[in-house]
């Protein structure tokens, strides 16, 4: 099995606050991971630690075997020119869509192929217009965001990302700010990209999502990865009290219509 991103000992600290306590996670190639847990345990730190927005105060990760960033002693020590080379290689999608305004949504899907990749412009459109079908939204290449429901944006958000040609994609509670009726859409999509193959570490609190489509399920608490397993095992049948507590008000097994 190839392991797509290995992280071991990870820590991350913000001044006095240590928001990771000591991460290991395995994430294959082609699975589908899903972070869950109470707001502040960690998970969004966690995520955005994969692709170095945030650096790790302490600890490694690979990503395809490739060790990010140099060791000095105990500590690790990153090139700018290396973190930018590897947010190329895992997108991530963000709980607010983060599209321009001015640009139409074609625009948007081909801005960070030209300007990032070097893509010629023609090359950059195709691309683009290739993922905005693949998230069942061809026929808006030519509208303005402002002209687009929430569950659409986020669509065009996620053809964004993937018209990077990631090895790796990163959801970071991509349905919280959606309207209710909006969420399905945007899960359809993650679920086609899942049944793609697509390798993918979500955080979320759609825990039927988890159910459904999870390969591994890891539940977070205070920093540290209290539970991982298959969601049928954790999400049914949990360890300790804490998740047993966490998964009392939710619905386990429905999709969003």
């Amino acid at each position: 099995m190839i392991q797509a991103v290995e992280i071991r000992g990870l820590r991350k600290t913000f001044g006095d606050l240590a928001v990771l306590k000591g991460i290991d996670l395995d994430v294959a190639q082609g699975e589908v991971v899903v972070l869950v847990g109470s707001s502040g345990s960690g998970k969004s730190t966690l995520l955005r630690c994969i692709n170095f927005m945030e650096k790790p105060t302490a600890g490694q990760v690979r990503v395809y075997g490739d060790l990010i960033g140099t060791e000095h002693g105990a500590q690790m020590r990153y090139r700018e020119d290396e973190l930018c080379q590897l947010r190329t290689r895992i997108g991530m999608v963000f709980q607010h869509f983060n599209l321009f305004p001015h640009m139409t949504v074609l625009e948007n899907v081909m801005e960070g192929q030209v300007t990032v990749l070097g893509r010629p412009k023609a090359e950059a459109k195709e691309k683009a217009m290739t993922q905005l079908d693949r998230v069942g939204l061809g026929e808006k290449a030519l509208e303005y965001p402002a002209r687009l429901s929430g569950g659409q944006k986020q669509r065009v958000a996620i053809a964004r990302a993937l018209a990077m040609d990631p090895e790796v994609m990163l959801f970071d509670e991509i349905t919280s700010a959606l309207d209710p009726e909006l969420v399905g859409e945007v899960l359809k999509t993650m679920l086609q990209l899942a049944q793609d193959g697509m390798t993918m570490v979500c955080v979320t609190h759609e825990i039927g999502f988890a159910y459904h489509v999870a390969n591994k399920v890891c539940f977070l608490d205070d920093g540290l990865i209290l539970e991982q397993g298959a969601p049928q095992t954790v999400l049914t049948a949990p360890k300790t009290q804490r998740v047993h507590d966490f998964l009392a008000g939710h619905s386990l097994f429905k999709l969003p219509n």
